[in-house]
């Protein structure tokens, strides 16, 4: 069975113990934040939503980017969640990629002792 360059890439990103636990933080952050939305005062419900953006940090500024450009006046409120989960995803098939390089690199030491 051949795994294609998808498979791949969904493997790196959902099947490995890093990936996995990195998304489960941003679920529960956002999780969170929805409760927190709910139950807050009209200025406080602003502040609940800090943090998802914080978690996901690297990627998402550089994806609701995209959304500024694509929509000139404020962005939707369902843009701002869906880059949320874009930046997580990207993040954690980074994560994914970098655990399978690090343990290609010590296997290949391994074997060389």
């Amino acid at each position: 069975m051949e795994s294609g360059p998808a498979r791949t890439v969904v493997r790196l990103m959902l099947a490995n113990r890093l990936s996995v636990a990195y998304l489960v933080l941003v679920a529960v952050v956002i999780a969170k934040a929805v409760v927190d939305a709910d139950h807050a005062d009209d200025h406080g419900s602003d502040y609940a939503w800090l943090w998802p953006p914080l978690v996901t940090f690297p990627v998402f500024p550089l994806v609701s980017a995209l959304g500024r450009t694509a929509w000139p006046g404020d962005t939707p409120d369902w843009f701002f969640v869906t880059a949320v989960v874009v930046s997580a995803l990207l993040q954690s098939l980074v994560l994914g990629a970098l655990r399978q390089a690090v343990l290609a690199r010590h296997r290949r030491s391994l074997r060389s002792c």
